[in-house]
Formats: structure tokens, C-alpha cells, sequence
């Protein structure tokens, strides 16, 4: 007979108690304790996805190293995120705010897959609702299924009389199995779940796409154990406000985590933003101040972007300090370097400052031009359309080298700028014969900086 117990679950971390806790002592959120009834079953019994236990211990000398079987996602910015493309028999999870592009990204690439069967399981929508959203697309695939179910013992019973090739699940929250008696969407659930999905995936090598929700701090909803289990996490950033959207991998098992995809969304999907450069700089006729252009680089490629800036004067005393796209604190000690080492008097004015976009950027490189657009608005004189940035600001106010400076030098040239500044300590190891139509200023210091550009 099965036994049973009554715990009770943190909803934000997971973490279980024997009794209800006011405030969770591992993640400090108040009123997070839900009671669950937790009935495990006999494996041999319960109808969730069997194991196989023809197993044995292998030594590491015999085991065989091949390259891994991917699927071309006929998504080039995906397929590179990924490593390119979807491994076999992985899991992947993908995440984000409601309505930024999860289940319209997800679908495209199922409509894109004519040659492998797909099965897509919505817990969420009806088929109408996502053959409507299909006819938006404007794509069509005879390969595609679509199943509404959030029972997970019927889901395997689909999944074992269609034999896809690939399965997506929209989301992991709404499905739910017998072997535990607690709602779907609880911590117990979505682990179970997601256990039992990777099994299948590992053994069929079949591989399983899961859409997660996120909460409202930003992380993945569900247990800390969820991002553990997948192979790859990929995590939706942009505000619906504006029309990009960025894809970064939080984890990749098999590739790199410095990878980002761009989409721009639009009436028809998702589309891939192959020159991001172009978007991120605003195209203005006449020479604005507060504006400066950094070269940036997230993951294995540069792109330009657009950095603004606003100083007035406090009008309520106190001084505001605004940021968006860039970490605050940071901008604080830049404008403290301003003040104590350039001569600039910021203490009694607001600063305002917006990274272009609608993207969050952590690059060090960003802080020269980042300075050199506040002093733009300070002293109302606008930067030349032709200058751009990358370099880090010290303390002490030099002028520090960045990491892959050739890269960010040939992408400012290849978009026709003819001056960037850098550390003057970049000079070591740089290779000047691939380097033809930019000039390169070298600098040490900010104040050496304003003189150069706003003399």
C-alpha cells in the first residue's frame, strides 16, 4: 500500500518543513509554506515512465567519445545559443515574463521541423488558440501534432503509441501526476515531472523542450532543482514596451553560457536580428548631446550600441540617480571618478541614464562611453557621430584595457566609424595590419578623455 505524509513545501525555493513556518529560514520570503500530500507509489505499479535497470558500472576507459547528434533548428541565432543546434536526447527549459515570445519562439521551430515528427503538449491553450497563433506565423507543418493534456501517466501513453522525435511541453507548471497527490504547479510536481521527462529523454534519446514560468523577482517558478535537472536553460529578457527581445543561455551543458540570440518581435514571430549593431544605434540627422557609441561584447560577438545620458540640475534637493540597462552602483562610482578626478561638480544633479534598446548590459568596456556621455550632457556639447568607445574606468581615474579589443575595433570600422578611443595599455599584442580605415586614439586618463573630445 502506498504511504502517504503531509509536509509542507516553500514555493520559492522548495525547501520542506514537518510544520508551517512563517518566514522560510533558506530564502527569508514570508508566507511561502504551502501543505502538500505526498503519496509515492511502487515504481513497479505506478504507469509514469518506466526505468530500465539493465544497467552496469562501465570504466571510463571504455566508454566511446562521439560527437553528439544535434537537430538544425532552422534558427541560426537559436542554433548558436544551443552550440548549434539541439542536441538528442537533451532537455532544454526555457523561460520568461508572460507574453515576451516563449510559446511563439517555440512554435516556429516545431513548424520548421519537416522532416522530424513533432508533438506538441499544451496544458494552457486549445488548438484553435495555437493553430491561430500558426496562421500568424504563417508557417505549415504536416509533422506536427498537437496534443491538450496535463497528465502526465497519458502524456507517455501518447508520446509511446506517436514515437516523436521531438517534444515540446507548454508549460512544466500544468502537468501534474498521479504518484503525488498535490497540485500542479507545486514544488513536488514540477520536480517529479521534470525527473520522469528526463528519464524518457536520456533512454529515448528524444529531446524535450519545457517552457517554465518565472516569478515575479525574475528567476524560474518552481524548485532550484528544476534548473538542475535540465541540460540547457535559456531565459527570455526585454520589456513588452520594446520590440527586442534577448535570449541568453544560463546553462548549457553542451556549449557556452557567453551566448545571446536577438529577436526582434513583430506581427509575424519572432525574427532573428543578425546585425544588432544597426538597431541599437538611433538614427538621428543632427548632433545630439548625452549620446556616445561603446563597442560591446556578449558572448562571441561585438556589436555596437548607443548609450544616453541626462545631467540637470536637483530640482528637490536631493539628487536622483537613474539606470536603466546598467548596474547603478557602477554608474555611482563613475560619477564619483567625474568628480574627484576630472574636476566635474555632479553631486547636486541628476543623472539619468539609458542604455539603448531596452538591454542590460555588464561589460566593463561600457564605462568610457558611459562617462564620455554624461560629460556630453554636463557641458551640452555633442560627441561626433564618428567617435566610439571601449575601454574600462579605474578608480583612479586611468583608462584600463578591455578583453578582445581587435573585435570591437573591427565591428566600430566595419560600421564606419572613423575614431575609437581605448587604453592606451590595449596597444600590446594588438594586430595594427587588419586595422585600415579607423584611426585608433589611445588615452590613460579621463581627463586626458575630455580634452580630446570636447576640445
Amino acid at each position: 500500500m502506498a504511504k502517504s505524509k503531509t509536509i509542507f513545501i516553500c514555493q520559492n525555493c522548495g525547501v520542506e518543513s514537518a510544520k508551517w513556518i512563517g518566514k522560510c529560514p533558506s530564502c527569508n520570503q514570508w508566507n511561502t509554506y504551502v501543505e502538500e500530500i505526498v503519496r509515492r507509489r511502487d515504481l513497479k505499479t505506478s504507469p509514469v515512465y518506466k526505468i530500465r535497470t539493465e544497467t552496469s558500472p562501465v570504466n571510463l576507459i571504455d566508454v566511446s567519445v562521439s560527437r553528439e547528434k544535434r537537430i538544425d533548428l532552422k534558427n541560426n541565432e537559436l542554433n548558436r545559443i544551443l552550440g548549434g543546434g539541439l542536441v538528442a536526447g537533451s532537455l532544454l527549459l526555457i523561460g520568461g515574463e508572460p507574453g515576451i515570445g516563449k510559446s511563439t519562439l517555440v512554435l516556429q521551430v516545431v513548424l520548421g521541423q519537416d522532416q522530424l515528427k513533432t508533438l506538441y503538449i499544451s496544458g494552457e491553450e486549445s488548438n484553435h488558440q495555437i493553430k491561430l497563433r500558426a496562421e500568424r506565423i504563417g508557417k505549415e507543418s504536416d509533422s506536427c501534432y498537437i496534443l491538450n493534456e496535463t497528465s502526465l501517466e497519458a502524456i507517455f501513453t501518447h508520446i509511446t503509441n506517436l514515437d516523436p522525435g521531438l517534444i515540446v511541453i507548454d508549460s512544466i507548471q500544468t502537468i501534474h501526476t498521479d504518484a503525488i497527490e498535490s497540485s500542479p504547479g507545486s514544488v513536488s510536481q514540477v520536480r517529479e515531472c521534470s525527473v520522469q521527462l528526463l528519464r524518457y529523454a536520456k533512454e529515448s534519446n528524444v529531446p524535450v523542450i519545457l517552457i517554465g514560468h518565472i516569478t515575479k523577482e525574475g528567476s524560474l517558478a518552481g524548485p532550484k532543482a528544476l534548473e538542475h535537472i535540465v541540460d540547457t536553460v535559456l531565459q527570455f529578457e526585454g520589456d513588452q514596451n520594446h520590440m527586442y527581445r534577448i535570449l541568453r543561455a544560463i546553462k548549457n551543458r553542451f556549449g557556452t553560457t557567453a551566448e545571446l540570440a536577438i529577436f526582434e518581435m513583430s506581427s509575424y514571430g519572432l525574427r532573428e536580428v543578425i546585425n544588432p549593431s544597426e538597431l541599437l544605434i538611433s538614427q538621428h540627422e543632427e548632433n545630439l548631446s548625452g549620446i556616445a557609441i561603446s563597442a560591446t561584447i556578449d558572448g562571441i560577438r561585438p556589436f555596437l550600441i548607443e548609450t544616453q545620458a541626462l545631467v540637470s540640475s536637483a530640482v528637490y534637493g536631493t539628487p536622483q540617480r537613474s539606470s536603466t540597462g546598467f548596474d547603478l552602483r557602477r554608474l555611482n562610482m563613475l560619477l564619483a571618478v567625474l568628480e574627484k578626478r576630472a574636476g566635474f561638480r555632479l553631486g547636486s544633479k541628476d543623472v539619468f541614464l539609458n542604455i539603448a534598446g531596452g538591454i542590460k548590459i555588464a561589460d566593463p568596456a561600457m564605462d568610457l562611453g558611459i562617462v564620455t556621455a554624461i560629460l556630453s550632457s554636463n557641458l551640452d556639447l555633442p560627441v561626433g557621430k564618428d567617435k566610439c568607445f571601449a575601454a574600462e574606468v579605474g578608480l583612479s581615474g586611468e583608462i584600463r584595457p578591455v578583453s578582445r579589443i581587435d573585435q570591437r575595433i573591427l565591428e566600430a570600422e566595419k560600421r564606419g566609424f572613423s575614431q575609437i578611443y581605448i587604453s592606451k595599455y590595449n596597444r600590446k599584442g594588438l594586430n595594427r595590419s587588419k586595422i585600415k580605415n579607423i584611426d585608433l586614439v589611445l588615452v590613460d586618463k579621463v581627463e586626458q578623455v575630455v580634452r580630446k573630445v570636447f576640445s
